[in-house]
């Protein structure tokens, strides 16, 4: 598919707007980037992409709830065990637990101890080398999870059905730890190269991609993120998650916020 020139100019410029700083303080990603060092960036950027369904301002609000929690201090928190004395009924972030977020943290904890960190872990199961590397990461990441949670799977920390999964929330996490312009991500992985981001495909991605004729399946699902992302590709195979930020933008002007 070629993308005619007047919605390449549109993706461009929407890209452009709305990747700059003043996009940091409304958005989830502002989270992970008051941290500097890495196992703590990457433990809020998915902990703050985990619950990144709903309102934002409520997501905001939920994310400096588990920092909080944490002490502001994850990477500590995490190894020092200190989840372990939650109250597991305890209501996060709408239908995410004090229970998700204790199996997620022992999953963390695991990494953290045999490899460091969880980019040192992407790194050592090669999921920059897949094609799909958030899908490749995510699953072998749940693996490690069920083995320290007796076996149990929780699709509220991680999609289990990764066949059919758009794995939005992941894809974002990935945006930020991978994309390395300066702007908003932050670039600190080197685990997956850019050109291998997939969007995060969610509702209003899903319907702006459509009618911008970018996206022709009706489902928001796997095979469409890896549809939608390759056309998004032949602008620039070398980044084409940057496109996350224009379709954001233009369905955010869409619907008047």
């Amino acid at each position: 598919m070629t993308i005619p020139e007047d919605i390449k100019e549109l993706l461009d410029s929407e890209a452009k707007r709305i990747n700059n700083p003043d996009f940091i303080d409304k958005d989830p990603v502002q989270f992970p980037r008051r941290f500097s060092r890495l196992q703590d960036v990457e433990t809020v950027a998915f902990l703050s992409a985990i619950i990144a369904w709903g309102n934002r301002k409520m997501i905001c609000r939920d994310a400096e709830r588990m920092l909080s929690l944490m002490d502001n201090e994850p990477y500590r928190y995490i190894m020092e065990e200190g989840y372990e004395d939650l109250d597991p009924a305890m209501n996060l972030h709408r239908t995410f637990f004090g229970r998700h977020f204790q199996y997620f943290l022992r999953g963390m904890h695991r990494i953290y101890k045999e490899y460091g960190s969880l980019d040192a872990f992407s790194a050592h199961v090669k999921a920059g080398d897949d094609e799909a590397p958030s899908w490749k990461l995510v699953g072998e990441m749940q693996k490690i999870m069920s083995d320290v949670n007796d076996g149990a799977t929780c699709s509220q920390c991680l999609p289990v059905n990764l066949d059919q999964t758009a794995l939005k929330r992941v894809n974002m996490a990935l945006r930020w730890l991978v994309r390395d312009d300066g702007i908003v991500d932050m670039g600190v992985w080197k685990s997956i190269p850019k050109s291998k981001l997939f969007i995060p495909l969610d509702v209003h991605v899903g319907n702006v991609s459509r009618e911008l004729g970018l996206l022709s399946r009706k489902a928001n699902d796997r095979k469409s993120v890896e549809q939608l992302t390759s056309i998004l590709r032949t602008l620039r195979p070398d980044d084409p998650a940057v496109y996350d930020f224009a379709l954001f933008g233009i369905g955010v002007t869409r619907a008047g916020n």
